[in-house]
């Protein structure tokens, strides 16, 4: 058996290749919390503090006003001309709130109601 020279730097090669494909897989897993722990940081706050903590959302949703809810609220004695327009949205996020000390719910919601978070939700079953 000779002694190869290229073959020892191919190897070395993909040894390193190796190395860093494993350390980059291996990430650090995004932080959780317990129900209380999530309530009492996240209620009431707006999107740019809960985005610099959690990051991104995977999805997203836009609250849409039914077609004909102004004929409705009009009949049950709702003045729309002197309240302010409402904008809400969803946010939506995996594997980040525990139940228990080995389990997450799949999947928390945040609603946004003009910038703030108003309802937090916990589902299992979506």
């Amino acid at each position: 058996m000779q002694f190869s020279f290229k073959k020892a730097l191919t190897t070395v090669a993909m040894a390193s290749f190796l190395v860093a494909s494993i350390s980059v897989s291996h990430a650090a897993p995004p932080k959780t919390y317990t129900e209380n722990e999530f309530l009492s940081t996240f209620s009431g706050k707006n999107k740019k503090v809960i985005t610099d903590k959690l990051g991104t959302p995977f999805k997203k949703e836009m609250s849409v006003k039914p077609s004909g809810a102004n004929t409705v609220m009009l009949k049950a004695g709702a003045d729309e001309s002197k309240s302010k327009p409402v904008k809400v949205e969803m946010w939506y996020y995996k594997n980040i709130v525990k139940y228990d000390p080995k389990r997450t719910y799949k999947e928390t919601e945040i609603t946004f109601v003009n910038d703030k978070a108003m309802n937090i939700a916990f589902f299992n079953n979506r």
